[in-house]
């Protein structure tokens, strides 16, 4: 009876580390379901950045972005790499997961959150933490929320 007890034991404590080690135990938050091409690798280091900070996420890839972007309403000059599509809003680019926080704490009124282009050090992307805005955008207005460099909020 003994034996069993630790056998059982040793497969229940088995299960228990497999399911910490895996990224999805931890993603507790919101899905985030990302847009992006198959072949970018950027977009897969962002989702790691959000599953890391708790997000849930879900990648739909595909070769045609740009009808996307075009379809869900992103204003083609905040256009970045992916898009995505979180609790109503839409983020585009290589937004922090931070702001992403902020975003659905605060939920303003507005369509999204957008990092045009590619920053150097933002989520995601390799290279030197530039300082960038991060755009809050409605329908017929659009504002800096916020200035980052790296995934790290700055004060102007």
């Amino acid at each position: 009876m003994l034996w069993n007890l630790t056998r059982r034991t040793f497969l229940l404590s088995g299960a228990v580390a497999t399911a910490l080690l895996s990224r999805t135990a931890f993603a507790t938050g919101p899905l985030v379901t990302v847009h992006k091409d198959p072949n970018c690798g950027c977009c897969n280091e962002w989702n790691a950045h959000l599953e890391t900070h708790g997000f849930q996420v879900k990648v739909i890839e595909t070769g045609e972005i740009n009808r996307v972007k075009a379809w869900l309403g992103v204003p083609s000059d905040l256009w970045a790499c992916h898009t995505a599509e979180v609790a109503g809003y839409l983020i585009e680019g290589h937004v922090p997961a931070a702001a992403l926080d902020r975003l659905l704490r605060e939920k303003p009124s507005a369509r999204g959150l957008a990092v045009p282009g590619m920053p150097s050090g933002s989520p995601g992307m390799g290279g030197d933490d530039e300082e960038y805005d991060l755009i809050l955008f409605g329908k017929d207005s659009r504002r800096v929320y916020g200035r980052f460099k790296g995934a790290t909020e700055v004060r102007s």
